[in-house]
């Protein structure tokens, strides 16, 4: 069957508000019959209007609450992510600063010569032994491996740069640079 109405828990029942009216209207009719004055008889005053809970009463602030609450939360993240994006470029700023000023440091300042174009012949450096240059690969590949990747591109360059290296290492002879 359907379920009657919910009142409110601080409403008055039928059977109450008889008790009062009936009481209110013993009250009134024995002054007014004592008394030899004209006033007309009062209404009972009307009982107090049932209060709502407080969901109810601020009704209109849950939707802007919660809109508040989302912008908030998106901000934040956004602001994490951010920061953790400033900290990997911060440090390579600094890795490149302190390179380039530890570079500067050590080495004499000199003024070039105004003189034409002397090219002075380059120096020819010692090869790299083979052994080295695999146990660098070797390295290198290590290393291309705990790279974790975020797009399919990027992974895609990487397999290929690793299939190169493999080959570099499985070969006879290494090609010289």
């Amino acid at each position: 069957m359907a379920e009657p109405p919910k009142l409110f828990t601080n409403k008055p029942k039928k059977a109450q508000l008889k008790q009062f009216q009936d009481q209110k209207a013993k009250d009134f009719s024995s002054p007014l019959s004592s008394s030899s004055s004209s006033t007309g008889s009062q209404p009972p005053p009307p009982p107090q209007p049932p209060k709502e809970s407080f969901a109810r009463r601020y009704k209109f602030l849950w939707p802007m609450l919660l809109t508040v609450n989302i912008a908030v939360g998106a901000y934040l993240f956004m602001r994490t992510k951010t920061k953790e994006t400033d900290v990997e470029d911060d440090i390579e700023d600094e890795v490149v600063t302190i390179v380039q000023t530890t570079a500067a440091d050590t080495a004499p300042v000199e003024k070039p010569l105004p003189s034409p174009t002397i090219n002075e012949p380059t120096k020819l450096r010692e090869p790299i032994l083979e052994s080295q240059q695999r146990e660098l690969f070797k390295w290198i590949l290590e290393e291309k491996r705990k790279i974790k990747t975020k797009d399919p591109e990027e992974k895609k360059r990487i397999d290929e740069e690793k299939a190169i290296l493999k080959q570099f290492i499985r070969a006879k002879s290494i090609p010289g640079l």
